[in-house]
């Protein structure tokens, strides 16, 4: 017999707490639906404790943490030593907006800019706030009004973040499109028309550069191209370098200028700086955030051209506690430790692990469609067997990642078919090996006793990856 997991303590706290959040009204309804077809509860964490590669829930159970709070904790769980600098930033400080830590963080970030080609800096709080503070800075530079992003990018649940995304539920805001363009995203499976994935990244930049001005946008209405150097919350989906190289060479013969999203690529993911620098581009724009503070305290903001913050009088954004005295002073730590412990050369010989052991599930279990790294960017798609073929390929993912959490190992499975997994950049290469090895025997356990899918009450279909 499993263990539950929610567990008593955290049922307890769910069934007190979700009434009061969205949907609370119809919870219980869906429960039972779900349960009337064969369906167990989602598999839930409720923590009580984090600290380093590990969480640990309120009913006692340990995991691996390749959650990693959504990819926000670049050296792991609550940092003692970022901890301590946002606690003295805040007996110093308290909060006030002008102070000399925001100078000294944005001096050093643009310092570590690709090519240190972007020497100007604005701050926000969160990496929406930066997605949005980015469209607009692009709008006002160019003075056009039109933006490209992709579909099943993600740049945030704001508004604004929400018309320039392409993954987000829109609905009801079509009459706020504005100047939002969504293009084909060359991803690196079920492509359509037969095509091979090259065919289909050179389709996806012939729209970029005919489609849209010919038939949706003048070119000299287009102020910018917002691209993801590896689309996340889509599924840690890989883009090409031609496609990347791509964007750049559109961006400069139609004098637009190009936007990176890093807010979850950047500061070591993939197991370089920036992920633009596995593609050898520089953009005009950087959007920064997430693993900037540690996972601590929220920071986030965008690097630019000097031409293009420097000289932008249309422009303005910021909030009140975007730079604040704790949020930087855990970015000023969290580089530090960044070069004195080297973060990303450790991250890089992490990364080599899971290409060794996750390079070979494609051949070796039938449920296994594809496997995506990048650095610490982790993905796996899923399928049904052959002989189970269905539409419900989001079934195995979240068996295999309800199996994951019972056996150890906290992942990310929310609303598609794929697992993604972001460890620490830090993590003990033997704890980072225990976890890949328990994914493995999950997906081996699945792989072997999946005939029954949505028909046994083993099968968490309704599992929400929290």
């Amino acid at each position: 017999m499993k263990k539950s997991i929610p567990g008593p303590k955290a049922k307890a706290i769910l069934q007190r707490g979700i009434p009061i959040f969205q949907n609370g009204l119809i919870f219980d309804e869906q429960l039972q639906k779900a349960a009337r077809r064969g369906f167990r509860p989602a598999g839930q964490v409720m923590v009580d404790r984090a600290l380093g590669d590990y969480i640990w829930d309120v009913d006692g159970n340990k995991y691996i943490d390749f959650q990693n709070g959504w990819a926000t904790n670049p050296i792991g769980n609550a940092h003692p030593e970022i901890i301590e600098a946002v606690h003295e930033a805040q007996k110093r400080y308290g909060f006030h907006y002008d102070h000399p830590l925001r100078y000294e963080l944005a001096e050093k970030i643009t310092q570590i800019t690709p090519a240190k080609a972007l020497s100007r800096f604005t701050y926000e709080v969160s990496g929406t706030e930066a997605a949005e503070s980015a469209f607009y800075m692009a709008m006002c530079y160019k003075k056009r009004r039109h933006v490209i992003t992709f579909s099943s990018s993600f740049h945030g649940n704001s508004l604004g973040t929400k018309i320039f995304g392409g993954l987000n539920n829109r609905k009801y805001l079509e009459g706020w499109n504005g100047g939002a363009i969504i293009a084909p995203y060359p991803h690196s499976d079920n492509i359509p028309a037969g095509m091979s994935e090259e065919q289909y990244s050179d389709y996806c930049l012939h729209y970029l550069e005919h489609h849209i001005p010919e038939h949706i946008a003048a070119k000299d209405n287009i102020a910018a191209i917002m691209v993801e150097p590896g689309l996340a919350e889509g599924g840690n989906w890989i883009p090409t370098k031609k496609f990347i190289q791509g964007i750049r060479d559109i961006c400069d013969r139609n004098e637009w200028l190009m936007i990176a999203d890093e807010v979850l690529t950047g500061l070591g993911r993939t197991a370089k700086m920036w992920a633009v620098e596995h593609y050898d581009v520089i953009p005009d724009i950087l959007v920064i955030g997430k693993n900037l503070s540690g996972g601590v305290e929220a920071c986030a903001g965008v690097a630019a051209r000097d031409e293009i913050l420097g000289n932008n009088p249309d422009f303005s954004a910021s909030s009140t506690f975007a730079g604040t005295p704790a949020g930087c002073a855990a970015g000023l730590k969290t580089l530090e430790i960044y070069q004195r412990d080297n973060i990303i050369e450790h991250a890089a010989s992490l990364a080599e692990i899971a290409k060794e052991v996750m390079g070979k599930w494609e051949s070796k279990y039938e449920i296994v469609r594809q496997v995506r790294l990048s650095g610490l960017l982790l993905g796996v798609s899923f399928q049904s067997p052959a002989e189970k073929m269905t539409d419900e390929n989001w079934w195995y993912a979240r068996a295999v990642r309800s199996e994951m959490l019972y056996t150890g190992v906290w992942a990310i499975s929310d609303r598609e078919e794929n697992i993604r997994m972001y460890p620490a950049l830090n993590m003990n290469k033997d704890t980072f090996k225990q976890g890949l090895d328990i994914m493995e025997a999950a997906i081996a356990k699945i792989d072997r006793d999946g005939q029954d899918v949505g028909n046994s009450p083993a099968w968490p279909t309704g599992d929400a990856g929290f």
